[in-house]
């Protein structure tokens, strides 16, 4: 949550690049959160409230039943935790492909815009928490441990809210997700950049090189990501591509910014081969199956066009589900793979690195731990929350406490240190 008082600091930070970093600036009141306040979007631009679409008539997401149980996740808490299982099961009509309409929010991230359009979430693209955790589960069997890390994540640093638990898949729905808009300010989102949505995305464009527009499918990145990954999306490939989106970027943007949440571009590139390959096609990440959770159609001039993200049919779900630990491997191992530095472009034409965590010089040590990368995602979580609110509103303990009420627990257990209220 974005509160007047720190409104005026992020937008600054955003305004002028590495203002907190220039000479002669007293960045003392940024203390640890001037890396992750660089460059946020503050409610405005192409994904801003001005332009969201707005459905009066918001439905639920529809539930898991007896008949079809899926991984029985229910309410935001574990299910069953085992796949192999066909989604939507046939004749489970309430899961069954739904295009969304133009009061529809849809955002930048393939995997729930398909978990919406399929009805697991909420189709109007307005959800909660409960339902974040429980998509995850059962339609791509993410572990709980790492459903609920990302639905908590999506809450504290998307601005979704921490009272109502909701947040919008894509742009600024603040009307809809604040318990009080007056309190709260801009919550943009997942469309709000520098926070889930980062520059160098797989498919979407820089926020700064598209007038805000962070959230649309770019058929022409779709289509370099296909001819590096040769239609075959496994790590070796996407971490490639990924280095080629960093220099691409780098070089075209010169607002780039690839701060320590970029880790999470990594975890979702990781979502192409682990989570979206089906069995009937061996659990091999192919084109098909890709194209059709991106919403990607090939043109007849070879070029690709939209159509909207579907769970490809007869698509049955990975057997083992995927973890905190997991993704924290792939995360590393792709990073290793190709090395690039976390930091930013500057006024002077020049990049500056950063420092943070495991992160040091602008680079991850190659003898880094998984458990020390779960630890760095664990820091951003709940490091975040406190800056928002403190001195301004009442809950800031309460605002933490969510944090670690729900991911305490998992990450206590690799050690990490526990924020104190």
């Amino acid at each position: 949550m974005k509160y007047a008082a720190v409104s005026l600091l992020v937008s600054g930070a955003a305004a002028f690049p590495w203002v907190v970093d220039s000479p002669g600036v007293d960045s003392s009141l940024f203390k640890q959160r001037r890396a992750l306040w660089r460059r946020q979007q503050t409610g405005e631009g192409a994904g801003g409230p001005a332009t969201c679409p707005f459905n009066a008539n918001h439905v639920p997401a529809s539930p898991v039943t007896a008949q079809y149980p899926y991984n029985n996740a229910k309410n935001g808490v574990m299910g069953n935790q085992k796949g192999g299982f066909q989604v939507p099961t046939t004749g489970d009509t309430a899961h069954y492909y739904v295009a969304p309409g133009p009061n529809d929010i849809r955002g930048p991230c393939p995997g729930l815009n398909a978990a919406a359009n399929h009805n697991f979430l909420s189709h109007d693209g307005v959800v909660t928490y409960n339902e974040l955790v429980d998509a995850q589960q059962n339609v791509y069997n993410v572990g709980y441990d790492l459903a609920n890390l990302l639905a908590v994540l999506g809450l504290t640093l998307t601005d979704g809210d921490l009272v109502t638990e909701k947040l919008s898949i894509g742009c600024d729905a603040t009307t809809r997700t604040s318990v009080n808009p007056a309190l709260t300010g801009s919550e943009p989102g997942l469309d709000g950049h520098n926070k889930f949505e980062a520059d160098s995305s797989l498919t979407r464009n820089d926020f700064f090189t598209h007038n805000g527009d962070d959230f649309s499918f770019n058929g022409t990145l779709f289509g370099m990501m296909d001819t590096t990954c040769k239609s075959n999306f496994n790590r070796e490939a996407l971490s490639l591509y990924r280095s080629q989106r960093w220099h691409q970027s780098q070089a075209e943007n010169s607002n780039f910014y690839f701060g320590p949440l970029s880790l999470l571009l990594y975890g979702a590139a990781s979502f192409l081969y682990e989570l979206m390959p089906s069995g009937t096609h061996g659990y091999a990440p192919d084109l098909a199956t890709i194209s059709s959770f991106f919403g990607a159609q090939k043109n007849s001039d070879g070029t690709w066009g939209f159509v909207h993200e579907k769970i490809p049919a007869n698509w049955t779900n990975r057997v083992a589900p995927y973890t905190n630990n997991d993704v924290t491997l792939e995360i590393v191992h792709m990073y290793l793979e190709n090395p690039v530095l976390f930091g930013g472009n500057t006024a002077a034409g020049s990049f500056d690195a950063l420092n943070f965590g495991a992160i040091q010089n602008g680079k991850i040590s190659p003898s880094i731990t998984p458990a020390q990368t779960s630890c760095l995602l664990y820091q951003l979580t709940t490091g975040q929350v406190p800056s928002y609110l403190n001195g301004v509103i009442t809950p800031t303990v309460n605002a933490l406490a969510f944090a670690l009420k729900k991911l305490g627990p998992s990450f206590a257990n690799l050690g990490c240190p526990i924020p104190l209220t």
